[in-house]
């Protein structure tokens, strides 16, 4: 299964302003490296009834923190009809995944902030309290969940990202006024503890690296996309993240496609994946027709989740596995990727 092969011009945002004008039109769609656009989701307008919009939009944080031996992962997620809380854990020796989420109908008392660069994420219950706090310098995380998987899973991380961090931020149109607005963040240094099934690991920023998909807007009922992403080290030191992706709108302004090398974005055209449908743990190719990107992902473990609330339903394939190849920096640096770890998601969602 291949991705199309079109380069689609790319258009970098470069002013502050709303994200929608008054007509519930996009004011400015294409890519930027820092967020600029005011994420003024009341103003969607793609329903005659206003209280139905709502039910139709869709909001996530969601954190990862990469450890030489383990993914972390923890979400706070309002999708309108109901609202999840999650968790999981990726044992990369063991070759085994373990995961919790709390579906909360209406999604009351999840907490989210109106833009990513301030405010909590919240949610307090009495089964977890999960917390994301934006401080001076980066994110807070706290964690509480005694029974998670009858193991429990604890955590207090400070994720570094000064002011000068480069994100990947999109915004894209789907169809009838529903949009894409992203802000994607890799490679920040994490310190701190995780705890799970009764062991402390302190995060060590020289080995742990934490990533932030932050999204928001309005899907077509039904969704596809597929998401690739790593934070990592070269041998000499500096951090290198990937994220990579395709089929989640209308690409034609920009793709999410970008090498992150020391905190600094290098953003691709079009990027085309080939894997097997039938056999995800098979390897995936990614390939720049520029000649800016060519990889080998080889997987090692694949994480299936599915959820299924009759109006709301989603199945993720998350394949955790290497990434082998080269890469070219936009001022012509080749970088040589040997083991970088790192996963690919195919999400089909009916939302």
């Amino acid at each position: 299964m291949s991705c199309p092969t079109d380069v689609p011009q790319q258009r970098e945002v470069l002013e502050p302003g709303p994200l929608l004008d008054q007509r519930g039109n996009l004011a400015q769609v294409g890519w930027s490296r820092q967020p600029l656009l005011d994420g003024n989701l009341e103003a969607a307008h793609f329903y005659p009834l206003c209280f139905l919009q709502r039910l139709r939009l869709k909001r996530w944080d969601y954190y990862g923190i990469t450890t030489p031996t383990h993914f972390y992962s923890f979400t706070l997620a309002d999708l309108g009809y109901a609202g999840q809380v999650f968790a999981y854990v990726v044992d990369f020796e063991g070759g085994h995944c373990q995961e919790e989420t709390l579906t909360i109908p209406l999604s009351r008392g999840i907490v989210l902030p109106r833009n990513s660069t301030e405010g909590r994420s919240a949610y307090e219950g009495k089964k977890v309290r999960m917390s994301f706090d934006v401080v001076p310098g980066g994110r807070r995380l706290s964690v509480a969940w005694p029974t998670f998987a009858r193991q429990g899973l604890s955590a207090e991380v400070m994720l570094r990202m000064p002011p000068e961090h480069e994100s990947m931020n999109i915004v894209i149109p789907i169809r009838g006024r529903r949009f894409y607005f992203n802000r994607k963040a890799n490679c920040l240094p994490a310190e701190g503890w995780i705890e799970y099934a009764g062991r402390r690991v302190a995060l060590r920023p020289e080995q742990a690296l934490g990533n932030l998909d932050w999204g928001r807007g309005a899907w077509e009922y039904r969704t596809f996309w597929v998401w690739a992403s790593a934070s990592g080290f070269l041998p000499d030191g500096r951090t290198l993240g990937l994220n990579l992706g395709y089929g989640f709108g209308d690409t034609s302004a920009a793709t999410e496609n970008a090498i992150i090398l020391a905190g600094r974005i290098h953003k691709l055209g079009q990027v085309d994946f080939t894997h097997s449908p039938r056999d995800f743990l098979q390897p995936w190719r990614m390939v720049d027709p520029t000649g800016r990107l060519d990889l080998t992902f080889t997987p090692f473990l694949e994480r299936v989740a599915r959820t299924n609330l009759l109006l709301v339903a989603s199945e993720i394939h998350q394949i955790f596995g290497r990434y082998q190849g080269t890469a070219r920096t936009d001022d012509g640096e080749v970088l040589t990727i040997e083991g970088l770890v790192g996963w690919v998601e195919e999400h089909h969602a009916r939302w």
